[in-house]
């Protein structure tokens, strides 16, 4: 069995949350038996094809971007042979240039999507992709949402009138790198232990501004992890606070994060907008036994971390309150401790990589013999 994954962007050019899923989908659908190629643009796409352990990743050039959306019309051609090659087209939902690609293609082929988010910020752009956001999903033979939460609150899917899937996103341990004792001693010297650890793009909707916000009234280091667009503004306000407790490290390997993980305390995600499907980064830390401190934005990040038991799911944009959750859990090792063990036993339960694999083998096998 062949399946094409899509999505607007991918290793090596760019990090985060759909990335990693679509990596652990393929890695883990791999050893049982199908064969994945992900396609996506790139602004440098050369080589052309990389040649990845959970599959070849087919770039091909990115023309321009309007809103955050990358369009590839010159990379037609390339997608059209990827779609000959595959019995699956798997689209990863939000990328709108996505949706006319397939119907500029003709796509015929058995078709998935995973909906990963809502087209939240871009309203005015929204409305003129409605209709074909709407055609496309229509046209989806089957649709899957990461969360039963995000699910239950997508004014879009809920509008679709058709009947979509639930399948979390699981992790693999051992597809991420071991923890190396060399610079687990360079990071412990660097940053201590027992701070709270953010990980992922500095964007607008991660909520950072009331992190730092707490930062002022909760005495522990905040240690903040990625790179993105906002990540100017956010050491400047640093500055202007004169936040000692709050230190930024800029995008680091896998290998710097994972030891990060292992000294901190906490993941904190303080998401402000439903474009913060899942938290990706959450599952990181419940894998590795760590408490969580997420916001309530009625999306994902609430069907990983569960209130008072994984760790503290607070209102968003609250800043005494996200204090609140880091001084309880900083306070009291044994209590958080405790929740770290409840967040891993939740990971062992419904978020490994092999979970995630099965069922999605098992929509591709529906989809295969509904075709046929």
């Amino acid at each position: 069995m062949k399946v094409l994954h899509v999505y607007r962007t991918y290793f090596p050019d760019t990090q985060g949350g759909v990335q990693e899923t679509v990596r652990q989908i393929s890695l883990g659908t791999s050893k049982l038996g199908v064969s994945n190629r992900i396609f996506t643009p790139s602004a440098g796409p050369h080589p052309a094809i990389l040649n990845h352990p959970e599959g070849d990743v087919h770039r091909v050039k990115l023309n321009f971007e309007i809103a955050s959306c990358g369009f590839c019309i010159t990379g037609i051609p390339e997608f059209k042979r990827c779609v000959q090659w595959a019995d699956i087209v798997h689209y990863h939902f939000p990328w709108p240039f996505a949706d006319a690609l397939h119907f500029m293609a003709n796509v015929r082929k058995p078709t998935l999507v995973t909906y990963h988010s809502d087209v939240i910020r871009q309203r005015v752009l929204s409305a003129l992709y409605s209709p074909v956001m709407k055609r496309f999903l229509q046209s989806a033979q089957r649709i899957v949402c990461t969360s039963p939460n995000y699910l239950a609150s997508s004014k879009v899917l809920n509008a679709l009138g058709k009947t979509c899937g639930v399948i979390p996103i699981g992790l693999n341990r051992e597809s991420y790198p071991a923890v190396v004792e060399s610079e687990l001693s360079q990071l412990r010297q660097q940053h201590g232990e027992g701070f709270f650890l953010f990980v992922g793009l500095l964007r607008y909707y991660k909520g950072l501004h009331t992190l730092l916000d707490a930062a002022l009234i909760t005495p522990y280091k905040i240690v903040i992890v990625g790179a993105g667009p906002l990540e100017k503004e956010l050491k400047q306000k640093v500055r202007k606070l004169g936040l000692a407790n709050v230190h930024f490290t800029g995008y680091i390997p896998d290998t710097q994060k994972m030891a990060l993980i292992k000294l901190c305390r906490a993941l904190v995600l303080p998401s402000n907008l439903r474009s913060e499907a899942f938290g990706v980064c959450l599952l990181e830390g419940a894998m590795n036994g760590k408490p969580l401190i997420s916001t309530e934005v009625g999306t994902g990040t609430s069907f990983v971390n569960i209130d008072s038991e994984t760790g503290y799911v607070v209102p968003s944009e609250n800043a005494p309150l996200l204090a609140d959750a880091m001084n309880k859990l900083g306070s009291d090792s044994e209590h958080a401790e405790g929740m770290g063990k409840n967040a891993l036993a939740r990971f062992e339960s419904v978020f490994t990589s092999k979970q995630m694999a099965d069922a999605y083998l098992h929509e591709y096998k529906q989809l295969t013999n509904s075709s046929s």
